[in-house]
Parts: structure tokens; sequence; C-alpha cells
């Protein structure tokens, strides 16, 4: 047994570089032992790979989170304390890519001599491989390989599953009013491909503006609106002007889902993938 724990555990003294998604190399001596996640996201993945204890911060969005409220606030993802993070000594820091706010944080801690590595996270093929990335650098590359293989025998079984499926057509809602739609770029759009749907907003964009008229037109199978930060009371659908005629109305096809799981990057969204295969080919009435 005690052979077997010195097998598992992560070996320290291996030098390491690993490119990240901005084409930066992070180069580091040993596995990192410090890290600060400046997106909740990462926090999950590396709690999912065992490496709890090397987190020593969170951000301000984890709050509700058991496993991580006994560590600093390092404030948003968009607005992290650069003072803060540089006082508590991270050897890592994770930062998502593709935000120029948060681009302009990782060029202050680079300047100020910090490793930090961006990743993006906007596919399920993107989140695989920054979930690699990030297992070798936290010393945890077993882990990591053994975690995207179970995330990608979950997704497969999804797609054999719905194969003879007719494709369910969704509409994902992000904010309402000023109505704002999950478009083509984001894991949102994954997840629903994952399940059997089809996202109906086409717009090559993570978000896109959508008025009501373009909305009937759509007229989506299933209407899905998160709640959460950014669309903190979706109120009841049902009862919306205008909205009565859509066919997901109708047919009482409407679910409202939590944010932070559907559309937050990490291991929840694999599973948010097939808790929306249960309910696009479970619960929806014959022939819808």
């Amino acid at each position: 047994m005690l052979l077997a724990n010195l097998c598992a555990a992560p070996d320290f003294g291996v030098a390491m570089e690993v490119v990240d998604d901005s084409g930066h190399p992070i180069n580091l001596d040993a596995p990192a032992r410090r890290i600060a996640p400046l997106y909740g996201g990462f926090a999950d993945i590396l709690l999912a790979l065992g490496a709890g204890d090397l987190l020593i911060s969170r951000t301000a969005a984890d709050d509700g989170n058991p496993a991580l409220t006994t560590l600093p606030a390092t404030g948003t993802h968009m607005r992290p304390n650069i003072e803060l993070v540089a006082a508590l000594e991270p050897d890592l820091v994770l930062q998502m890519k593709g935000r120029s706010e948060a681009a302009r944080e990782v060029d202050a801690l680079r300047k100020l001599g910090m490793n930090v590595a961006e990743f993006e996270m906007n596919s399920f093929p993107q989140l695989f491989s920054a979930t690699r990335r990030i297992g070798m650098l936290a010393g945890r590359e077993r882990e990591a390989e053994a975690l995207v293989s179970e995330w990608q025998k979950m997704l497969s079984s999804l797609g054999k599953e719905t194969q003879p499926c007719k494709k369910i057509r969704v509409f994902y809602e992000a904010r309402y009013p000023n109505l704002l739609a999950a478009g083509q770029k984001g894991i949102v759009n994954d997840i629903i491909s994952a399940a059997g749907g089809e996202n109906v907003v086409r717009t090559a964009k993570r978000f896109a503006r959508i008025n009501e008229e373009e909305l009937l037109g759509l007229d989506p199978d299933f209407y899905m609106a998160q709640r959460g930060p950014m669309n903190p009371d979706p109120g009841d659908i049902a009862k919306r002007r205008h909205y009565r005629t859509l066919r997901a109305v109708k047919s009482g096809n409407i679910l409202i889902v939590d944010e932070k799981r559907f559309a937050r990057p990490g291991p929840s969204s694999v599973e948010a993938a097939v808790e929306l295969h249960r309910l696009l080919h479970g619960d929806l009435k014959e022939g819808q």
C-alpha cells in the first residue's frame, strides 16, 4: 500500500514547460505548489484533480463553494486585486483568455515576475486541452488524463444515444430584458450540441443580441434561461408579452438552469450536457 501511495503521489522534482493559449511558455522548475485561479472554473478543475490543497485563493464568484470558503477572495475574474494576488506569492496564476480587460491584468502580473497561464475553454476540446495542461503544471498529469478520458466517454455515450433522434432546436437566454442569447462560440453551444440539441442562434460569437421579432422567427422547440449574476430573475417566461405564441411556451418546454453550472466552463459542463440530454430526450412529449 505504501508503494502504491508513493507511485500515485505527484512528482514535485520535475521541471517542465507548458505553452498556454496565448502562445506564452510557462516554465516551472517543479510542479506548482501555490496556485491562484483568477477564474472559478480553474479552481473547479483543480478540485476535480484532487489538487485542492494547491489552491491559495478563490474568486468572488466562489463564495458558495464550501471547499473554497476559507481561502481569500482576489476579486472578480475581470477585475482581480493585483496587489492581493502578488502578496499571496503564487508560483502559478491561472486566467481565462479572451477578454481585453482580463488581458491587461495578466500583463500587470507578468511584469511583477509571476507565472501566468491563460487558457480558453469555450468548447469541450478546449476544456479538455486546458485540463491536461493544468494537470501537468500541478503535477497531476495522470489524474488529468483519467478525468478527460472519463468526460469523453460520457459525451460519446450521449452521442450514440442521440444519433437516431431528430435534433431539438434550443434557444438559450443569457440575459433578460435586453435579450441576450448564447451564440455559437461558447461552452453553452457545445453543451446543447452534446445533448442532442441544436442552438437556433447561429451568430459566431459567445453572445448575440436578439429582439423579440427575431426570437419569434426562430421559434425554438425548447426555451432555456439561465439564472445567475447575468440574469438574476428570468421570472415566468410563459407570461412574457408575445412569448405565448412560441412553440416552446405552448408545449411547456421551458427550463430555468443555473448559470454557473451551464455557462461556466469546467467539470460541471459535462454534467450539464448529461442533464440536458435527459431533459431533451426524456421529458419532451412524443412528437415534439
